[in-house]
């Protein structure tokens, strides 16, 4: 392909509200334009790449035993209504209505879609284990669309189901997708962590998040060096050994205008540690109080799915001051107003003489022990893990945190939505049982914006090899001299032969704009042609990751075996 013939529309600088490095270079680069809020085109150099990452997907899915499906943008309300998540999913999802006042919405995911392809289709164990995927645009109203295509209205996903007898069935088919996944990420050129996840709104009772790491990260990843990962809304936290020490007699202390545990610790001088927060909730309209140790933050994902609630938020100013009689920053659960469930997390069940509100403005107490001053009804893990933790699976190393991008996440769905929409199968004994599912999807979209973000320099791009619009740029310095031309023809037609993707920059520009433009775009391979080297029986080839340290002076054959081997063709 010849640089003049392609709309490859490259800028010196990035539009302003470009607010992350890949949306910035993807527009510089002349790959993708904004249309509206979170909506992008994709120019014809974008779209190369992301027809690559697809082929990498469909190649490990078709291994992993899928079968690829097409499934409609637009779904019926009725569909959502079964499995309840008509509401649940809130304003991201796009509601809309026909000619004919039937309301549908388009698909953000398809959990519903592909539940309802299978239960018309499925009837008997001898059609299961079955995976079924597709690629398909999704639609998501996000509140504030941002990060160019890493978080848009509409993008591009691939989405797997798989369906099985039992659970044991799905357990092995998971470990298969998990492994399909990491193949994916390893030919995406990928440094990556599969880390334990939430399922958040998909459900379901275990899942992975495959995060690409990159400073930019949206996400915080908690991580030990014995190979445990996990989300930081996912990561388990271990209760701590019990303190020997003599239980003190409780006090009340004057606390005048001090709230926060930060200041009442100063003011006390007493260690955070010491403290109990108590934090008053409203979970599906009921109040809680859950009782967290003062230098730690509640996991609201955490105490949501732990107490299985469809909506949790914490309860405004009114509410608080009902229950315990105080304003913000004096709750404590040593007589509270209300009689409400109190629930405490594992970092508080081993704390001595702690201190806590009073229930009181302008006062805390002292020495407050559980048993003795007041009662929890249960406990669990509710809290966020913390840098230095000791790792909840080695129970020795000190977890660390590092910043990541999911691009896939893979879900053992359980029957929760074989359930709602009664999608099950005769076994051999003619008995109905509920089909088993397993989901598995990955951002084809996302994965190029992640790629950027991990790879590239004050230049531009710096594409893997596997997943570059085109593998070489061949850049004559003047294309207009015969003897050039002729030179960048022949390796051209050779290295196409072979099946490589090869962009000629036969433009009329300064060689300075095609090396500036060759970057930019971030081509793996870039071989330059000039009169001088030409002359004396040479080219240029230079690996775009190695910068200026990897150019290398070879003769124009020698320069098409290097490429050849470099891509095993």
């Amino acid at each position: 392909m010849y640089f003049s013939k392609m709309l490859i529309p490259t800028l010196r600088e990035a539009p302003s509200d470009a607010d992350i490095i890949s949306a910035k270079l993807m527009i510089r680069a002349g790959m993708i334009r904004k249309v509206s809020s979170g909506l992008y085109e994709f120019l014809p150099l974008g779209l190369k790449a992301l027809r690559k990452v697809e082929t990498i997907i469909r190649e490990e899915m078709n291994a992993a035993g899928g079968q690829e499906v097409i499934l409609p943008l637009l779904f019926p309300k009725e569909l959502w209504l079964e499995t309840g998540r008509w509401n649940v999913y809130g304003k991201e999802l796009f509601r809309l209505k026909d000619r004919k006042e039937a309301e549908f919405c388009l698909a953000p995911t398809a959990e519903e879609g592909i539940t309802d392809l299978i239960r018309k289709n499925i009837n008997s164990y001898k059609q299961l284990p079955l995976m079924l995927y597709q690629f398909g645009t999704k639609f998501r109203d996000e509140i504030r669309p941002r990060f160019g295509i890493m978080r848009a209205r509409e993008f591009l996903m691939k989405d797997g189901y798989s369906f099985h007898a039992d659970e044991a069935d799905l357990e092995k088919y998971y470990k298969i997708m998990f492994d399909a996944y990491t193949n994916i990420c390893k030919r995406c050129g990928f440094k990556f962590r599969a880390v334990e996840a939430a399922s958040g709104a998909i459900g379901g009772s275990f899942s992975h998040e495959f995060m690409v790491l990159a400073e930019t990260g949206e996400e915080e990843i908690a991580h030990c060096e014995c190979g445990y990962g996990a989300n930081t809304e996912k990561a388990e936290t271990l209760p701590f050994e019990p303190l020997t020490e003599e239980l003190l007699n409780m006090e009340e202390v004057f606390t005048p205008d001090i709230g926060s545990v930060e200041d009442v610790s100063k003011f006390l001088n007493a260690n955070p540690e010491k403290f109990i927060k108590t934090m008053i909730y409203i979970a599906d309209n009921q109040p809680l109080a859950v009782l967290v140790r003062g230098d730690f933050e509640v996991n609201e994902v955490k105490l949501q799915a732990y107490l299985g609630a469809n909506e949790l938020v914490l309860a405004d100013e009114s509410t608080i001051n009902d229950i315990t009689g105080a304003p913000c920053g004096f709750a404590g659960p040593v007589n509270l107003k209300k009689k409400i469930k109190i629930i405490a997390d594992l970092s508080v069940v081993n704390v001595k003489n702690a201190v806590v509100g009073a229930n009181k403005k302008d006062y805390h107490l002292k020495n407050v022990n559980a048993g003795r001053d007041y009662k929890y009804g249960e406990s669990a893990d509710l809290r966020k893990i913390a840098e230095g933790d000791i790792c909840p699976r080695c129970k020795k190393g000190k977890i660390s945190f590092s910043r990541g991008i999911e691009v896939g996440h893979a879900f053992k769905l359980g029957t929760k939505y074989s359930k709602s929409m009664n999608a099950s199968y005769l076994d051999t004994n003619g008995k109905e049982n509920l089909i088993v599912m397993g989901c598995y999807g990955i951002g084809v979209t996302r994965i190029l914006a992640a790629t950027i973000e991990q790879s590239h320099d004050e230049n531009g791009i710096i594409w893997p090899d596997n997943i570059a619009p085109f593998e070489v740029i061949i850049v004559p310095v003047n294309f207009a001299d015969e003897k050039t031309k002729e030179a960048a023809e022949k390796i051209y037609n050779e290295l196409t032969a072979k099946g490589l993707d090869v962009l000629v920059d036969d433009r009329d520009e300064r060689a300075g704009i095609k090396f500036k433009d060759a970057d930019l775009t971030g081509i793996p391979y870039r071989i330059t042609i000039g009169e001088k080297n030409l002359a004396n029986g040479n080219v240029e080839l230079k690996a775009r990751k190695d910068g200026k340290e990897g150019i290398k002076l070879l003769k124009p054959e020698d320069a098409v075996a290097e490429l050849l081997n470099i891509f095993k063709k």
